[in-house]
């Protein structure tokens, strides 16, 4: 897995205009069965029966957060036959999840380090 590497980020300021696009994307982001259904496109291309069976989710609750998902430019469709089959439409959205593993792998480090002390 590709790490994020801040200094081939460019750097960019805050107007309260691009903050508000940020925010509405990590609230889209912020729904954990949007990152599930995300991780499970992954491998590939799935309709949404095939991500009903994945994750365990409804078939309307699947379809509500693809369509969320799909709305924000997460990830992109394309009708075949009867159904439409769904894709990432960038996969740099797991740089972001990259990043907060590396910040939660940190904290437990440190919380892990806090109570071998604690124990002495």
């Amino acid at each position: 897995m590709t790490r994020y590497d801040s200094r081939t980020m460019p750097k960019l300021t805050l107007t309260p205009q691009t903050s508000t696009l940020i925010a509405a994307r990590f609230k889209v982001l912020g729904e954990p069965a949007r990152l599930q259904l995300l991780d499970r496109l992954r491998g590939g291309e799935m309709t949404v029966g095939e991500l009903v069976e994945q994750t365990e989710l409804s078939q309307a609750n699947v379809s509500k957060h693809l369509q969320v998902l799909h709305a924000h430019g997460f990830v992109a469709r394309e009708k075949d036959g009867l159904y439409v089959r769904y894709r990432l439409a960038d996969k740099t959205v797991f740089q972001l999840c990259d990043i907060m593993c590396g910040r939660i792998e940190a904290e437990l480090a440190t919380h892990r380090k806090a109570l071998g002390a604690a124990r002495r």
